[in-house]
């Protein structure tokens, strides 16, 4: 059995890992590129294996990172199943036809304001598209053994970074090899997600570590999300938050709603600007066992909150000016509706701009937590006097320090561990604390690198 690693090598975005036998070829995650230009590329760069010999694919979870590309890989031949947990299927029943939309939204943006390089410039991929990868996906709960294809046993394992999220677990019967893939594991005390379950087997591990440097803060993210909003609201600004429309908007909705119930925070009218988010938002209220909040905690969540769905309602909430709070994807400030709150909000020093996680290098969240002065959007450079934080703590992944706390919690030995999904500093820097706690073979790989397993 050989796996090849074709994607989140040195960067924590494009995840792909290809998993083969002599006469079987799966796909571990089909994710997009984001980030900094030379990234985003790749995802126009032909498949690095023909996607008509791959015979399954299995998600780790819905984020596009992780399954954005399935559309284009099924546009390019690939004709087998794709393999997920329930919610992350309802997920990317969103987040895919969501994605197909704002390529083609952005490309007609883009010829109508003449700023794109091309002549004329075409989405990756379509909705239509992405309705039609949609055809191809088959659903399981978790603990439930599949078998995509003959000789591979397949298990999901909850991961807790989001609503669906899971470890893949694949055991090689002819080899009686176990590899599992950690997908995006989640914190040990998240505000809404359980806590990921721990590893009991594994031959081999192929492991995130976007938070491979560092330790979130150990800030009270209430505490200090109240006093941003409190002093924003004070001198009559608005506090937008770009959010990742699955996972953090639930988050976020349920912690703001929390303060203004708890007298923490002025009673401002709290918009959720993003139909991709609306619908995320209703499929986690109907996934009640995956999460902490109870039916009434979703219900605040629901009554409370000024769902934006029409492009008419968003331009007119673009126009207000009175104190709110504005959540609205996406969480890197790559696309969508948030963009144009962006530029509204930015040149005011009355507002705050508050992101809720990792911000890859290259993305417009990175440079604005990293203090530009201006930012680029829409072909042109908008000046940056909102106040701009970035609140680490609220993160849906484990710092580094967690997911050892997690890989002990398990029994797992592996005879070989793969650190994936982080940039290269951080990568290594895992790579150092994994080895130095357990004393585990471990390396780094490099980009469509193959390893015997």
């Amino acid at each position: 059995m050989k796996l090849r690693f074709l994607g989140a090598t040195g960067t924590v975005t494009g995840s792909r890992y290809l998993l083969s036998d002599d006469k079987h070829r799966m796909l571990i995650d089909c994710g997009m590129y984001q980030g900094v230009k030379t990234l985003r590329r790749r995802n126009w760069a032909k498949f690095p294996v023909d996607p008509s010999t791959i015979n399954a694919v299995v998600l780790t979870h819905a984020h596009i990172d992780h399954s954005g590309y399935l559309p284009a890989l099924v546009k390019n031949g690939f004709k087998g199943k794709i393999f997920c947990t329930k919610a992350t299927h309802e997920l990317c029943k969103v987040l895919l036809p969501d994605a197909g939309f704002l390529q083609e939204e952005d490309a007609k943006y883009a010829r109508r304001k003449n700023f794109s390089k091309h002549k004329n410039p075409e989405p990756l991929f379509t909705e239509k598209d992405a309705w039609e990868a949609l055809k191809h996906f088959e659903s399981l709960h978790y603990h439930e053994t599949f078998e995509p294809m003959k000789g591979m046993e397949v298990t999901f394992t909850p991961a807790g970074h989001i609503l669906g999220s899971s470890c893949v677990h694949v055991h090689h019967k002819d080899t009686d090899r176990t590899v599992v893939f950690s997908g995006d594991v989640g914190r040990q005390n998240d505000i809404i997600m359980r806590a990921p379950e721990p590893l009991q087997n594994a031959d081999v591990l192929v492991c995130e570590s976007t938070y491979g440097d560092r330790i979130h803060e150990e800030t009270d993210p209430e505490a200090t999300l109240a006093d941003i909003i409190t002093r924003t609201a004070g001198r009559g600004g608005i506090v937008l938050v770009p959010a990742f429309a699955v996972g953090r908007a639930q988050m976020l909705l349920y912690v703001v709603h929390k303060l203004i119930k708890e007298g923490r925070i002025p009673k401002l009218p709290v918009f959720l600007n993003s139909p991709m988010a609306i619908k995320a938002t209703e499929i986690f209220c109907r996934h009640s066992k995956e999460h902490k909040l109870s039916s009434a905690q979703c219900e605040l969540i629901d009554n409370s909150t000024e769902f934006v769905r029409t492009v008419e309602q968003s331009i007119e909430l673009d126009a207000v000016r009175y104190p709110c709070v504005i959540i609205s994807a996406s969480g890197m400030a790559s696309g969508g509706r948030v963009l144009h709150h962006l530029k509204t909000l930015l040149p005011n020093p009355r507002n705050s701009i508050v992101f809720a996680g990792f911000q890859a290098p290259g993305t417009r969240g990175d440079a604005l937590v990293n203090g530009a002065e201006s930012v680029k959007i829409h072909g042109e450079y908008w000046p940056v006097k909102a106040d701009i934080f970035n609140l680490n703590s609220l993160s849906a992944h484990g710092d580094y320090r967690e997911i050892l706390d997690w890989l002990e919690q398990g029994d797992i030995r592996p005879s070989k561990v793969y650190i994936t999904h982080g940039e290269v500093v951080a990568s290594d820097v895992m790579r150092k604390h994994v080895s130095e706690k357990f004393g585990w073979n471990v390396e780094v790989p490099e980009l469509f690198e193959e390893v015997t397993i």
